[in-house]
């Protein structure tokens, strides 16, 4: 039998259940947001969950980043070699924590007005629009974008146009939240090869974590009492969503070509749908679940390869 090949098929299979598993989380995560939304309000609950992912990544950032001449720790790192680190830390977690924040703060209003399914889907499209955007900054684009946006908008209009055309108001914002997982993707892409990653995600949770304190004490009324109610929805979101998904995300992204292993990641809005439904009740109308197949449809056809190359590799590099 030969070793190598051996390995290769164990590797595979312990990434494929990696990124199985952190889309079952993140899938799942979308019902946590939507019992939130009843128990807490929307910035408190974000700068909870962003805060809580901050700290349970910390310890992993220090001990991994010993190891890594890209971190701001290195075991053989200068002097100037670590101010310079810091710069780019800092440069990425800021950028890359607003965009979180403004993603975060659209997804979990827009979800007080609509379904976890619905909600998991339409965030889902922001592995068309990276892509998209990309072509306004001058990046290459595969030919199977165009069909991959006609499929995604067609299934947009059947999963949230209703009579009248006229479009329910958390659809709507959820939207919005998708445009800003796109942008944060990208913003991502750009500065995860040049720190380590695991600081960098630890960074802009710090960030995001902190713009979302600053209007929540200025719209909304800060209570222990409250956010103590709401401790398992935060605790969901904050250690298993945003730190151990996460990390189960890098562990399972080296063993997987990227197109792969955003195609089980995306597997989160096919689950979002069923665990609304199996926890929540929610029902869709039989046009909302084929707006539903349309866009996962979409999704699908972004991340083929084409060729040697893939077709939107930074989605692969997506945290939630």
């Amino acid at each position: 039998m030969n070793t190598n090949t051996s390995g290769d098929t164990s590797l595979k299979l312990r990434s494929t259940i990696c990124l199985l598993a952190a889309a079952l989380i993140w899938g799942t995560t979308f019902v946590a947001q939507s019992i939130a939304t009843g128990l807490l309000a929307p910035y408190t609950y974000n700068a909870c969950r962003f805060l809580l992912g901050f700290f349970v990544l910390l310890p992993v950032a220090v001990i991994t980043g010993r190891r890594d001449p890209l971190s701001v720790n290195y075991r053989s790192i200068t002097h100037q070699e670590s101010a310079s680190a810091w710069k780019l830390l800092l440069a990425g977690g800021i950028f890359c924590g607003l965009c979180l924040f403004l993603a975060g703060s659209f997804q979990q209003t827009g979800i007080q007005y609509t379904t976890a399914g619905k909600s998991g889907f339409i965030t889902a499209l922001y592995i068309i629009l990276v892509p998209v955007i990309g072509i306004f900054l001058k990046r290459k684009c595969s030919p199977l974008i165009a069909p991959a946006v006609i499929l995604a908008v067609f299934g947009f209009y059947l999963l949230c146009i209703r009579e009248g055309f006229s479009i329910n108001k958390g659809d709507a914002i959820t939207l919005g939240c998708s445009f800003m997982f796109a942008l944060h993707i990208l913003c991502v892409d750009h500065y995860s090869p040049l720190v380590n990653p695991i600081q960098l995600s630890c960074m802009q949770f710090l960030f995001a974590g902190l713009l979302s304190l600053i209007p929540a004490f200025i719209f909304e009324t800060l209570a222990w009492s409250d956010i103590l109610a709401c401790w398992i929805p935060i605790a969901y979101a904050g250690v298993l969503s945003s730190g151990i998904a996460y990390t189960l995300q890098i562990i399972g992204q080296r063993g997987l070509h990227p197109a792969v292993a955003a195609l089980l990641m995306s597997l989160e809005s096919v689950i979002s749908v069923l665990a609304g439904w199996l926890i929540l009740g929610d029902v869709l109308t039989r046009k909302e679940v084929f707006g539903c197949v349309l866009v996962f449809c979409a999704v699908i056809l972004a991340q083929l390869p084409v060729g040697s190359r893939t077709v939107s590799d930074p989605a692969a590099n997506s945290q939630r």
